[in-house]
């Protein structure tokens, strides 16, 4: 991997940290996948096969890459290229001292396509300097799913690779 492939513009970083924080913020919705056990999130066979954008470990590179850059502003906590996952630690915005909030990015095929990838934000407030479990708002996940699919779709056209 090269330094350019791993440097993004600072709007872009600054634009997905405020879909966390400001997504969450004032509301009480669940998103799918909160609380679903991993095996619920890992989904069906992973063991499609695939053109040039793959990992060998049956996971779409396009995808991976794309979740890796987009969640780039959270501390990464573990990653599994193999088995496509990517956890963050917490991250606490700066503007809300009093909630954090940690991600899981589950790639689920070698095809580049909006059902291989799952994706499950947590998040807690600080009550009583306690952390409590507290639902997202509803648009959250998607959000975050949804620019993880745009950088991954930017990535390949940047490659030159229309299929999948």
């Amino acid at each position: 991997m090269t330094a350019r492939s791993f440097t993004r513009p600072l709007a872009q970083v600054a634009s997905a940290a405020l879909v966390v924080a400001l997504s969450a913020c004032g509301s009480s919705h669940s998103t799918g996948g909160l609380a679903a056990p991993h095996n619920q999130l890992l989904g069906e066979d992973r063991s499609a096969t695939g053109g040039d954008d793959q990992l060998s470990g049956g996971v779409n590179a396009y995808l991976w890459r794309g979740a890796l850059d987009t969640l780039s502003f959270m501390p990464i906590a573990s990653t599994d290229a193999i088995g496509g996952i990517i956890q963050t630690d917490w991250y606490t915005p700066p503007a809300t001292t009093n909630e954090r909030f940690k991600i899981a990015a589950y790639v689920l095929d070698r095809r580049l396509r909006s059902d291989a990838l799952r994706v499950a934000v947590f998040r807690q407030v600080r009550q009583d300097n306690d952390w409590v479990d507290t639902p997202v708002a509803a648009n959250t996940t998607s959000d975050i799913a949804a620019r993880i699919l745009t950088r991954a779709r930017q990535l390949r056209a940047d490659n030159g690779n229309s299929d999948n």
